[in-house]
């Protein structure tokens, strides 16, 4: 195989696990261009551009780097708590930049490969931060609450920064209970007014934020519109929780006057918010 076909058959496997087109696509293309007995590469399952063939003819130095590094993770994991709080610091500092700095070299040419390891690396700073206030004594709510909600802001740059909504739409909604959270433990007495007050005019505002940004950036404006509609029923969901409080049949009366009202808005304004998030 000359190497013009080689680049084109390179660019086909690409196509294929991108998923820019059917397989069956790629295979009728692969058909076209190899030769007659020239070997069909192997197609890229998985992720991390791992395949059968490959792990069949590694060599034996990259087993023993990946259980050298596993085995060293181990024993870090197993001694952590021994560590000095700088050396506990620095460690995690290392692990988070590996994890985001893979993860993003592989964006282009692995995006499942990419979401899975940054996905990995912000799991991994919520629990780590958790977990380093509770071996050192920071028990107290506000504390966590506050990483957390410093955690959520991590990830909505790290979904804006690669382009990935869902972790957009994870740090706000995070950010979202914190501030319920925080309601919850600073107003002295909530009633329902108070509870509406403090939510539906938030659901308003990222409305709002997801209309005037919906031009430059639909991804951001269609996680804002999403948060929008989770806010407008937080009211009725804190209201769940302390149903004995606030009484179960008026809680279920809220909801459905709500979805009712939500519905009229979105049918009537259809033509509107379609264009948002489409």
């Amino acid at each position: 195989m000359d190497d013009k076909k080689k680049i084109i058959v390179r660019e086909i496997e690409h196509w294929r696990r991108s998923k820019l087109l059917p397989e069956q696509y790629c295979d009728f293309l692969l058909n076209i261009y190899l030769e007659d007995g020239a070997e069909k590469p192997e197609p890229a399952n998985g992720v991390f551009g791992l395949t059968p063939s490959k792990i069949r003819n590694s060599n034996w130095k990259i087993w023993v780097l990946i259980f050298g590094v596993a085995g060293a993770l181990t024993l870090t994991a197993l001694n952590f708590n021994a560590f000095e709080l700088p050396m506990q610091i620095g460690v995690s500092l290392a692990i988070l930049a590996s994890l985001y700095g893979w993860g993003g070299s592989k964006r282009e040419k692995e995006p499942m490969a990419a979401q899975i390891l940054i996905g990995m690396a912000s799991l991994f700073l919520l629990f780590i931060g958790v977990y380093m206030l509770r071996i050192h004594a920071v028990n107290a709510p506000m504390p966590v609450v506050g990483y957390v909600a410093a955690v959520s802001v991590v990830w909505i740059i790290t979904g804006l920064l690669s382009r990935l909504i869902l972790f957009q739409f994870c740090g706000w909604v995070s950010l979202v209970f914190c501030y319920g959270w925080l309601l919850h433990h600073q107003l002295d007495s909530i009633n329902w007014i108070t509870l509406e007050l403090s939510w539906v005019p938030l659901a308003v505002l990222f409305c709002w934020m997801a209309w005037m940004i919906h031009e430059k950036s639909r991804s951001t404006g269609l996680v804002f519109f999403m948060v929008s509609l989770i806010v407008w029923y937080m009211p009725e969901l804190y209201g769940m929780l302390y149903a004995e409080q606030y009484g179960e049949l008026t809680v279920q009366w809220l909801l459905l006057g709500k979805m009712v009202l939500e519905a009229v808005l979105l049918f009537s304004l259809r033509k509107k918010w379609t264009e948002w998030v489409a």
